[in-house]
Parts: C-alpha cells; sequence; structure tokens
C-alpha cells in the first residue's frame, strides 16, 4: 500500500505553497506601504548614527498593513546594521500576549540576554534589571533598543500607561506603537504623552486596485499555475474593499476559497467558491465572537432566544425576567442588563428600538435578533 501522505500530496492540485497566504508572511517587497515604510526608516535611521531615534505611533484599522510596515523596516534595518560599527536590537511585542508592563519588560530582558521569570518578582526589581542591561553596557558596545508593541491599547486599556512611562525613561530606548485606534491616547496621562514626544503615521485603507495587486502577487507563490480563474481575485477584492479594505480579509478570503474548491475536488478556484468563503469565514467569526462573550453576556443572548423562539415580543422587561430564569441565583441587576444590551448591539448581534406604549404608560425597548437563529444557537451551546 502506498503511504498514505503521498496520495494526499499528489492529489494536491491547487496550492503550490500557502504560507503567502498567510496575513503573518513577509513578502520581499510591501505593495502600496512604501510611504509609510519609508516613513518610519526616516525616523529610524538616527540609530545608524548611534542616536535613540524618535517615538513612532502607527495607526490605522485592521489589515491596513501596519504590523507588516513595523516588520519589514525592522528586517531591513538590522540588515543593513549588521554591516555598520552600531549595536542595534528590535524587538517585537504583542500586547495580547503580553498584557502589563511587568510582563513586556520580563520578556524584554529575556530577549536582551536576562533570565528573568514572568511572574515572581516586584516591578522594581523587573525594571532596574533592564534599566541595568544599558547602565552596564552589557554589550561591549552603546546598545539602541526600539521598541515594536502591537496593539497597545489593549496594555493600556488592561495596565495604564506605566509601560511608557517606564522604556520613555530608559536611555537608548526607543517606542513604535501601533493601534486601530486614533484615539488611544486617551489612555495615557498628560505627563507619559510630553515624554512620548512621537511621530505618528497613519495607515489609510487599501483601494480594491490595490488590494488586487497585493492579491494577485501572492496567489503566483501560493497556487499552481492556471488554478485561479480570472474572476476570483478582482471579486476578493472588491469584497475587503467593502470591509473598508482590509488585506487580511482579502488574503483569507482568497485562502479559504482554495480550500473549499480543494475540498470539492475543484481543478480551478472558481467566484462561487469565494462567495462560499465569505459565507463560511463570517459564520466563523460569528461563533468566535460568541463564544468568547462573558458568561453574562452569553446568558442574555440566551434569553433572547428564548423568547424569539416563542416569538413573543422582547421588551426589557421581559429580557430580564426570561434572563433571570437563565441565570437563576448568579443574576446582575436590571441596570446592569442594559450594559450588555448596549454592547451586543455594537457587535450587531442584536438591534433595539424604544418606543412609546402612549400617552401615560411610557417608553420601552424592543430588542430583535439580527442574525440566524440557528447559528446563535448553535454558538451558544458550543460555548456554554
Amino acid at each position: 500500500m502506498a503511504n498514505i501522505f503521498e496520495n494526499i500530496q499528489n492529489e494536491n492540485v491547487i496550492f503550490k505553497d500557502k504560507k503567502p497566504l498567510d496575513h503573518r508572511f513577509l513578502p520581499e517587497r510591501l505593495l502600496h506601504r512604501e510611504e509609510q515604510v519609508t516613513q518610519i526608516a526616516r525616523y529610524w535611521v538616527d540609530a545608524l548614527n548611534d542616536v535613540t531615534p524618535s517615538n513612532i505611533t502607527i495607526y490605522g484599522k485592521t489589515g491596513t498593513g501596519k504590523t507588516a510596515a513595523a516588520k519589514f523596516a525592522r528586517s531591513q534595518l538590522l540588515e543593513f546594521s549588521a554591516d555598520q560599527d552600531v549595536f542595534i536590537k528590535i524587538e517585537y511585542i504583542r500586547c495580547t500576549d503580553y498584557t502589563t508592563e511587568y510582563q513586556v519588560i520580563a520578556q524584554l530582558c529575556q530577549k536582551l540576554g536576562r533570565d528573568v521569570p514572568h511572574r515572581g518578582w516586584t516591578k522594581a526589581e523587573v525594571v532596574n534589571t533592564f534599566r541595568d542591561i544599558f547602565r552596564t553596557n552589557a554589550f561591549g558596545k552603546k546598545l539602541i533598543l526600539i521598541v515594536i508593541l502591537d496593539e497597545i491599547d489593549i496594555l493600556l486599556n488592561k495596565d495604564g500607561d506605566g509601560i511608557l512611562y517606564t522604556l520613555t525613561r530608559t536611555d537608548n530606548v526607543s517606542i513604535l506603537s501601533i493601534s486601530n485606534f486614533l484615539d488611544f491616547k486617551g489612555l495615557i496621562k498628560s505627563r507619559v504623552t510630553s515624554s512620548l514626544n512621537d511621530k505618528e503615521i497613519v495607515f489609510p485603507p487599501y483601494g480594491a486596485n490595490q488590494l488586487t495587486d497585493i492579491l494577485n502577487e501572492r496567489a503566483n507563490m501560493a497556487f499552481n499555475e492556471g488554478v485561479v480563474e480570472s474572476d476570483v481575485i478582482p471579486l476578493c477584492s472588491a469584497m475587503a474593499a467593502k470591509e473598508e479594505g482590509d488585506a487580511r480579509f482579502a488574503l483569507d478570503l482568497l485562502k479559504t476559497s482554495g480550500f473549499i474548491a480543494e475540498e470539492e475536488g475543484s481543478n480551478t478556484i472558481k467566484s462561487e467558491h469565494v462567495r462560499m468563503a465569505k459565507d463560511r469565514i463570517e459564520h466563523d467569526k460569528f461563533v468566535d465572537v460568541v463564544k468568547t462573550l462573558p458568561t453574562q453576556q452569553q446568558r442574555v443572548l440566551e434569553a433572547i432566544l428564548r423568547l424569539s423562539n416563542e416569538n413573543e415580543e422582547i421588551t426589557s422587561g421581559k429580557l430580564y425576567e426570561a434572563y433571570s430564569e437563565v441565570s437563576k441565583k448568579d443574576a446582575v441587576t436590571y441596570r446592569r442588563i442594559f450594559d450588555f444590551i448596549n454592547e451586543l448591539e455594537m457587535l450587531g448581534i442584536i438591534s433595539t428600538n424604544t418606543i412609546s406604549r402612549g400617552r401615560g404608560k411610557g417608553r420601552t425597548n424592543i430588542i430583535k435578533l439580527q442574525c440566524d437563529e440557528d447559528l446563535l444557537e448553535s454558538s451558544l451551546y458550543s460555548s456554554i
């Protein structure tokens, strides 16, 4: 019997290499982000003259190339500085993984060769160990450290601006912060904003033509020749352009379309595969959102689902009664339910409409589901 993996590999007529369709893949050139990469480089070039670069903040919505541009500039600077008489280190920190000042500083210490635990020390001990690396000239020459803090708003929301205070008051350290939100500096105290004194770079959404260029380049690397039908990439680009120019979504669409074509035994990727891919991605995204909601919000959705299945008009009063039955002794207050309703409406799972009950009868909220009931039910009961 032939090896099963050999058989499966030989069946693979769609993909040549799946890595270029991953949003973390860093190509040799970054299409339509040359201007932003050059801006980063103009600030970082000071490091080549043994001068600590200015701090930088880059903004842009999801999928606009912020992380890729920062990593691309990092690889270029490290490559060029290898032959220069300078010592530059650039460390990337994803703030979804390291959500406190302690964790970030401990990780930086470890990257710089100091054995610091991720818990157990006081914050002062960790910070002093970090600063000691620069005071003692541990590497035999002046070290310039550039720290990339990706999704910094998550860290600031959870732990405050201590990390920025510490880093801006450490010699030879430069910060590049990445955020999806233009207003994230509202989370920073004025004294820290002053010492940060950052340069700002805004990443606009990609247009449909730009997304087409990106997808064409990646498709040539990822798929076997002649696999992608002519209308597939323009369709992926148009769909992603409607999603605020999200290149991650565009890449995910193209990759998932390939998977679906493969599952169906098709020799080519067709436009119908793209439409199926969009449905699958949206389904998976919805399931992930519901599964990661706090338990109390899941219970509110369970109560809404029960009332909806009974064809009841869902008022806030009826919802609280149904929610109390679902939660039993663990229910929150009636007022707190309104916070949950607002948050679920922001996610697009429900809608609300305030109506008047007539003279002397006051006003009430009518709540409606904005998603498929079967999908919500399967998402809820796989997570509760």
